[in-house]
């Protein structure tokens, strides 16, 4: 039933809060509080009583309930002084004082039939299944004794599943191209690790097997699966198989419009099936994250800003935060995931992504106060692990801030180790390792990391840093040809990446080309007019070892760089 207060409408059903007719944003812990609010209206709430309804019982901090009730008054034009509709009892708790009208269900009318009355409730039209026109549906509430004789006046069409408000994807079953029953299980089985493989993921919604393999031997449309299952996006994919090869395609399929997000193959050896099933996967799965979330960023930029909800608002973060080289992008990627922990509190990726916006600020030598800088990424990162301690993107992307920016490598880079146990098909948890082994002194380990990165996500916006990390280990262990060719990789994403430009320099002059790394520190002052030999520590991570950074030093000393 909705609620409605003021000009506000809160309807617990949909799980919508609307101002007039504009829809509020707001996360689904912010939602619960408010509804729980407003449904014990009557009484004072205490503290245990929110972490009993909204939080099921789990602890949480003393800010993080500040935090919610403060995003609860902010949705509803309320604030901590004026408690209009909110009002804190002292040492008692809090309590919804706005006047409240329950809006009514819609009318009932009465039909006779032979010998019986039956109560019918008109809910509007629904959207059946294999119909494509909404019909007009009615529920029938017939008295017990004629339930089972009762006329049917119309059969209700049973309403499809709403999307939830994360990126969703159903996995369907391949298809078994080979006409060998035995191959049905390889089939099967690509299906099913790439299903659990893609619930690593935090962001995706990922469909149970059980719901997705229904559909198994079925000619399908895939946006009916779309709508059946309430997702916005489909992986079909098949299996051929002759002699002792096989060939899997896969296709990530838009099911609302039907267009085409990725689409690939594999060829491989039918040997050990096993290692075949974890090559595919990892290949897939790392291709298909990237490319929904690239999607998602799309929809992101489309929606009117009114109406973005947190998701959205870190979508467009995101975009802006692709825009390395690009002061004005990071500030705005920062104020947009601010914007998105506002509506939702508990959004664990948006703290981590804010903590990184910092790491780039520092990189590109764009941090006027590195005390505030530093005290803001521990604040966000603590509050990144602390509501994610199973999210990879928050512990990798906090976790790589709190190593460079704060320069606590031993517990940003255990973050980023902990990110890769929980999910090692991310790319980014694994970019972000290279450059923890790489300040360690391990610059083996670091090619290691950066080449894994680069194979899961070979087209990934962060394809540059991978390069260039390559480029450093190499730096590192005096291989300054293949320094050089990494780095001059690195430069084809990002001719303006300012780390790539410092290893090409350093690394060409170290190789006895002068005119190459003569040109790289042109361009580099020309972006950061600033920079000497004197400040450059200010901009470069926490590399345990002295020799690295004097080498290091050395060469951008031979290619120009004043001191």
């Amino acid at each position: 039933m909705p609620f409605l207060f003021e000009d506000y409408c809160l309807d617990a059903n949909r799980r919508e809060l609307k101002r007039g007719s504009e829809l509020i944003p707001v996360g689904p812990k912010v939602f619960d509080l408010l509804l729980f609010l407003v449904q014990n209206r009557e009484q004072v709430v205490t503290r245990d009583d929110l972490l009993k309804a909204v939080w099921e019982g789990r602890i949480v901090s003393e800010s993080t309930l500040t935090s919610h009730v403060n995003a609860v008054r902010k949705a509803i034009g309320d604030t901590g002084k004026e408690q209009r509709l909110i009002r804190t009892v002292s040492r008692r708790g809090l309590r919804f004082v706005g006047k409240i009208i329950e809006q009514e269900m819609p009318a009932r009318v009465s039909v006779t039939g032979p010998g019986t009355d039956l109560g019918v409730q008109d809910p509007g039209v629904r959207h059946a299944k294999n119909i494509q026109e909404p019909i007009r549906a009615f529920e029938v509430d017939a008295p017990t004794e004629t339930r089972e004789t009762a006329p049917v006046f119309a059969a209700e069409a049973e309403s499809p599943p709403s999307l939830p408000d994360r990126p969703s994807i159903a996995v369907l079953p391949f298809q078994n191209m080979s006409g060998d029953v035995e191959q049905e299980y390889f089939a099967d089985g690509m299906a099913e690790d790439i299903i659990t493989a893609l619930s690593r993921f935090k962001a995706p919604f990922v469909i149970a097997r059980n719901s997705s393999f229904t559909y198994k031997a079925r000619a399908v449309d895939v946006k009916q699966v779309g709508r059946e299952l309430g997702v916005r996006y489909v992986l079909e994919g098949s299996v051929r198989k002759a002699a002792n090869r096989v060939r899997i395609t896969g296709q990530l399929v838009d099911a609302a419009t039907g267009a085409h997000i990725w689409a690939d193959r594999f060829d491989g050896e039918f040997g050990d099936i096993f290692d075949l099933q974890d090559q595919v996967t990892e290949s897939v799965v790392g291709a298909i994250a990237p490319a929904v979330e690239k999607a998602e960023i799309d929809r992101a930029k489309r929606k009117p800003t009114a109406s973005l909800d947190a998701y959205a608002l870190y979508l467009r973060g995101l975009a802006r935060l692709h825009q390395f080289g690009n002061r004005h992008a990071n500030d705005e990627a920062l104020r947009l995931f601010n914007r998105a922990i506002e509506l939702d509190p508990e959004f664990a990726t948006a703290y981590g992504r804010a903590a990184f916006c910092y790491l780039i600020a520092r990189i590109n030598g764009w941090i006027p106060d590195t005390a505030t800088a530093i005290a803001e990424v521990k604040k966000l990162t603590q509050r990144a692990v602390e509501l994610g301690k199973d999210d990879a993107i928050a512990l990798s992307a906090g976790g790589n801030a709190l190593a460079f920016v704060v320069g606590d490598l031993e517990v940003g880079g255990g973050l980023v180790d902990r990110a890769i146990a929980l999910n090692s098909n991310l790319a980014e948890a694994s970019n972000f390792g290279g450059w923890v082994k790489l300040w360690l002194g391990e610059p083996e380990s670091a090619i290691e990391r950066f080449a894994r990165a680069i194979r899961l996500s070979p087209v990934d916006p962060w394809l540059m840093g991978m390069r260039a990390g390559t480029a450093y280990a190499h730096f590192f262990l005096d291989r300054y040809d293949e320094a050089a060719s990494w780095a001059a990789m690195a430069l084809q994403c990002s001719p303006d990446y300012r780390p790539g430009l410092r290893i090409t320099a350093a690394s060409n002059a170290m190789a006895g080309r002068p005119e190459q790394a003569h040109k790289a520190v042109a361009r580099l002052r020309e972006l950061s007019p600033t920079l000497r030999l004197s400040n450059l520590k200010e901009v470069l991570g926490p590399y345990r070892r002295a020799e690295d950074v004097a080498r290091y030093e050395e060469g951008l000393r031979q290619a120009g760089l004043p001191e």
